[in-house]
């Protein structure tokens, strides 16, 4: 399916949908060469309760099957400093498909990280948090959607 963007709030029913959307975001001005879908690590969940602080850059996922957290890129580094607040979908609905979006610099390490999420209970999309990254190496970060 493709995105509805006829309200307000863009829907979504897939993965790609969500995809598609954190493409268009363009987190930080950059174009987003490549976009993961959260899986659980432990149980291959595909639904999460999900942490943000976008002042500090953090994000982390909660398995909504098994309860498994998981940080999202490198936010294991910030959590001391991050003030993460519950996402909440405008509709009231809190578990998420997740996905992250990566932009690179031309050296082809990781430049921005971006949050995207799908509510599974009415298809709400948005882009929730998103950072720079400013340090190399970074490609061990797309593992860690």
């Amino acid at each position: 399916m493709a995105i509805d963007r006829s309200g307000v709030l863009w829907h979504g029913e897939d993965f790609e949908d969500l995809a598609d959307l954190i493409r268009d975001f363009r987190a930080g001005g950059y174009v987003v060469d490549r976009v993961r879908e959260a899986v659980c690590s432990g149980c291959n969940g595909r639904s999460f309760n999900v942490l943000v602080d976008d002042d500090e850059g953090f994000g982390q996922r909660v398995c909504v099957a098994c309860k498994k957290p998981s940080y999202i890129a490198d936010s294991a580094d910030y959590w001391g400093d991050a003030d993460p607040s519950e996402c909440v979908c405008p509709c009231g609905g809190e578990e998420f498909a997740v996905a992250v979006g990566f932009a690179f610099r031309s050296d082809g390490e990781v430049r921005w990280v971006s949050i995207g999420l799908r509510c599974l209970s009415d298809g709400t999309l948005g882009v929730y948090a998103d950072w720079k990254v400013d340090y190399s190496p970074t490609l061990h970060l797309l593992e860690m959607a």
